[in-house]
């Protein structure tokens, strides 16, 4: 078969790959893989980073530069027969991670080189790959006894099909539900944008009308802006309930058993592993060294917060009583109506503030503020292989000329594809025989596609959300490191790896570099004063809530995996509660089934890791303090952020490099200041 999955092309040939060159693809280059392994232990006694690690490393790249098309078409346009053929892989996938993991004679391979003499003329990067791999032995099992080892095995592929059925179902039930509106009384208080959008749903399912769906898009906006109750509570119940044993789909795409059995045999992985629970498990790869550390952290970050929150949401029930006579705000009023306060007290609308960041405005401000911070040149390529005609595709070069890195961008809310935003390794950067491999990644969002002739148009926030994923995006297209173990965002703590994109965000609050984002769609206009001041005037609006919000998701994930017991079960209802108890000032009908849609921990890779954004905050905010010192275009701070950061990857420890480039260690008080929630004590 001409398969182009093994192709071997520079980018990945989107067009031509059909489901069913997936799995042959995949077998021959497990086969090549396992055979490389082989051949090149069986080779010498006298092992070396040339000779053993480097053919290795060529390898997993091939195997990665197949399966990462396959994996991103099944978030992007996924469908029955993609998907069939993705999960038939991930079995045979995880046995070959496992196998190497607990292969005696590359783990002996690896200690070899670590004690050889040569050891000590690697650079830092090829060091720490060495010491990484050794660490990752030790949790692949490599000292457990046979019996053991087959059951890690077991363990391992088991998850990884688990976490797939687990997405699907948030898919399907997704996908699953919609509301067709045919009375536009109905959709009182949805603001032009959103009627348009839900009309051209309607439209495009051949349907009069509009219609309203679980895309993030359609149910932010009826959420917000819907005068109809009924309707919120109706959409909010849907949402809230996908996926579970609840609302009207209740049992057809249900998470339930599959939660209990991840957290199961999570739970058995780290006991078998040597570790009390998955928690500790986790930390091993991250910066926070023990989990007392974490539960610390978090709470101590809640005694901060709780008093704003309870002052936040206390003046929101007073507004909803005293301006809109409701006595009981329920958990599907409280966007509706922090929405008509947020108005009420800064006469600041979203839709107004939409206005001013058409996409074909925002892009190329982007652009402009990291060429004026890194000296970066970013330009668009028109022909490209794609997935879906929204799809764009862009090479960033640098001050130098040299190409640094190419992107996809993918933007739009689309049936069959995943929700959420994501930045993702598409090729990564490593050194060849005679160049070097110019990294691509994949940035996602979920934004409310373009209206007629009209560009899209964000909120403030989907600004926010593409800047983020942007800074991942730059840290793992603007590495310098050669070798692919360590390059971009490769062997960077887990609690590290929001530091980029969450310091990203902050040029979205910027008046200077808001000027380079903002243009009225209509008119050209910047972002006028009067609304830039509302926006700071508002940023910190219910801050104490969003806060204690993000802390509830985090003791929540960290306390499931942290106090597991094989004997009572995930408990997953009663740890939630008891966290909302400690840390929630909002809490929400009995109905909602929020862990049964908590993609992050239960398929993706926050499991007992959720605390990882906050804790990334703390960098973050104090990395953008040097800015607010030294001013936001400041070059020496942007080289500096660009050489020890991005440029890095995970050569060093992540807790090293900030501190070469902060010259101290961080702290919680840069972040407490950008939410408005004061000092620590």
């Amino acid at each position: 078969m001409n398969n182009p999955l093994l192709a071997n092309s520079v980018l990945p040939l989107f067009s031509q790959i059909k489901p069913e060159h997936v799995e042959p693809a995949i077998d021959q280059l497990l086969a090549d893989a396992r055979a490389t392994v082989e051949q090149h232990l069986i080779a010498t006694k006298n092992y070396t980073w040339e000779n053993l690690i480097e053919p290795l490393e060529n390898a997993d790249d091939k195997l990665g530069k197949a399966w990462s098309p396959v994996s991103h078409l099944n978030s992007v346009v996924n469908n029955d027969e993609l998907r069939d053929a993705y999960n038939a892989c991930l079995p045979k996938l995880s046995a070959y991670s496992t196998e190497m993991g607990q292969n005696e004679a590359l783990f002996n391979a690896y200690r070899f080189i670590a004690e050889s003499p040569k050891y000590s003329t690697l650079s830092l990067a090829q060091q720490k790959i060495i010491s990484n791999a050794l660490r990752d032995f030790k949790l692949s099992g490599i000292d457990l006894d046979n019996e053991k080892k087959q059951r890690y095995k077991e363990i391992s592929q088991e998850l990884s099909k688990l976490a797939s059925n687990y997405e699907e179902n948030i898919l399907d039930a997704t996908n699953g539900w919609s509301k067709l509106i045919t009375e536009e009384a109905d959709l009182a208080g949805l603001p032009p944008s959103a009627l348009a959008q839900a009309k051209q749903t309607a439209e495009i399912d051949q349907q009069q009308g509009w219609k309203i769906t679980l895309q993030f898009p359609s149910y932010h906006a009826v959420m917000t802006y819907a005068d109809n109750r009924e309707l919120r509570r109706e959409l909010y119940e849907a949402y809230s309930t996908r996926a579970s044993d609840q609302g009207s789909h209740a049992g057809q795409w249900d998470n339930t058993d599959i939660m209990e059995k991840i957290l199961a045999l999570r739970h058995e992985k780290a006991q078998l592993l040597g570790y009390k629970n998955f928690a500790e498990l986790s930390l091993a790869t991250k910066m926070a060294e023990k989990t007392a550390d974490v539960i610390h952290f978090l709470e101590d970050l809640a005694e901060k917060s709780l008093p704003q929150a309870h002052k936040d949401l206390a003046e929101l029930r007073a507004f909803a009583d005293e301006q809109h006579d409701i006595k009981d705000l329920q958990s599907c009023d409280a966007g509706y109506y922090s929405e008509k306060m947020r108005q009420h007290f800064y006469q600041l609308s979203q839709e107004e503030v939409k206005a001013y960041f058409p996409v074909t405005r925002v892009l190329p401000g982007l652009f402009a503020i990291v060429e004026k911070l890194y000296g970066l040149n970013i330009t668009e390529i028109h022909s490209f292989d794609s997935w879906h005609p929204d799809v764009r595709f862009f090479q960033i070069h640098d001050k130098d000329n040299q190409l640094r890195g190419q992107f996809y961008l993918d933007l739009y809310a689309r049936p069959k594809k995943r929700g959420g935003a994501w930045m993702d390794d598409c090729v990564g950067r490593k050194k060849t025989n005679d160049s070097i491999q110019t990294p691509v990644a994949y940035l996602t969002c979920n934004f409310t596609p373009p209206i007629g002739d009209d560009p899209a148009l964000l909120t403030h926030d989907e600004v926010t959300t593409l800047f983020h994923e942007f800074g991942h995006g730059l840290q793992h297209m603007l590495t310098k490191i050669d070798y692919l173990g360590v390059s971009g965002i490769n062997g960077v703590e887990w609690d590290a790896v929001e530091l980029p994109s969450q310091f990203m965000e902050n040029w979205c609050w910027e008046k200077e570099s808001l000027q380079l984002v903002s243009g009225h769609y209509q008119t050209g206009e910047t972002l006028p004063d009067s609304l830039f001041d509302k926006m700071m005037a508002a940023k910190n609006f219910q801050a104490g809530m969003v806060m204690v919000r993000q802390l509830e998701f985090s003791l929540f994930d960290f306390r499931i995996h942290q106090d597991y017991d094989p004997a009572l079960g995930g408990r997953i209802y009663e740890t939630l509660e008891i966290v909302r108890s400690q840390v929630a000032v909002i809490h929400p009908p009995k109905s909602n089934r929020f862990p049964h849609g908590f993609s992050h921990i239960f398929a993706g890779g926050y499991a007992a890791g959720y605390y990882s954004y906050k804790w990334a905050e703390v960098l973050s905010s104090d990395a953008f303090s040097l800015f607010e010192e030294k001013g936001i275009f400041n070059q020496e701070a942007g080289n500096a952020f660009l050489s020890n950061i991005l440029e890095s990857g995970g050569s060093q420890d992540a807790m090293e490099l900030f501190i070469k480039f902060r010259g101290r260690k961080p702290t919680i008080d840069a972040l407490l200041r950008h939410n408005g929630i004061g000092f620590a004590a």
